[in-house]
């Protein structure tokens, strides 16, 4: 990132993310719901119950029997505990919520979790990083491997970290997900992309946090 960019994510008073912090701090204390229950009510104070939390996403949900993200886990939590309305991927409150739960681990390492049963996605997530797609026949390698630290239309091509999300990009001017980057990734190659929340995306999301172990966590980070 350029030093400007640097320092404004650095900067809580400059980083447009905090923000979404602050928005998704205060939906973690009201209630919502039938019974009128909020996530504190549950969880108690953030800084410390949802310490590292980010850090060891995505992870296996018993419920499920699959892996989920953390935004996934934020929606179910909502849905099947408050029996509040449930949150849409990349809507307003669902990014706030995700964002603030994010931002209590920044500064410590990702740390996936050593769980087998994610073994399976894991290594589907690395297929399908690797793999060739749309008309323009690239896969994610391609580029944030093979050509990492490069240039692409005057931006730097990084080495795919998922350090920062959900992050403020400056290109879209608001805070989203990184499922939204892959999307983004995806369509630039004119290929197809998966549904928002997809087995596919939480997979290569796994993938990319095997990537990043021991990386600090920088929710919200801020990039071009």
């Amino acid at each position: 990132m350029a030093r400007e960019t640097q320092a404004m994510q650095q900067d809580d008073t400059a980083n447009p993310g905090m923000l979404w912090v602050l928005e998704g701090e205060a939906l973690w204390n009201r209630p919502a719901g039938p019974a009128g229950q909020s996530c504190a009510g549950c969880h108690g104070d953030a800084a410390a119950a949802m310490r590292g939390v980010a850090a060891r996403y995505p992870a296996w949900d018993e419920a499920g029997a699959a892996p989920i993200d953390l935004a996934g886990r934020i929606a179910q939590c909502r849905e099947t505990r408050q029996r509040a309305p449930p949150l849409a991927r990349e809507s307003e409150d669902l990014l706030a919520l995700t964002t603030y739960v994010g931002h209590q681990s920044r500064g410590l390492p990702i740390s996936p979790p050593s769980d087998p049963r994610l073994a399976a996605a894991r290594e589907r997530g690395q297929a399908l990083y690797a793999e060739r797609r749309g008309q323009l026949d690239l896969s994610c390698a391609q580029c944030h491997d093979d050509q990492a630290g490069r240039r692409l239309a005057g931006s730097t091509i990084p080495q795919a970290h998922p350090t920062g999300y959900p992050l403020y990009r400056l290109e879209w001017q608001t805070i989203g997900s990184l499922q939204r980057r892959l999307r983004g990734c995806m369509t630039g190659v004119r290929a197809e992309p998966f549904s928002y929340g997809s087995p596919e995306y939480v997979a290569i999301e796994l993938f990319l946090a095997s990537r990043a172990a021991g990386l600090e966590v920088e929710t919200p980070a801020v990039r071009p």
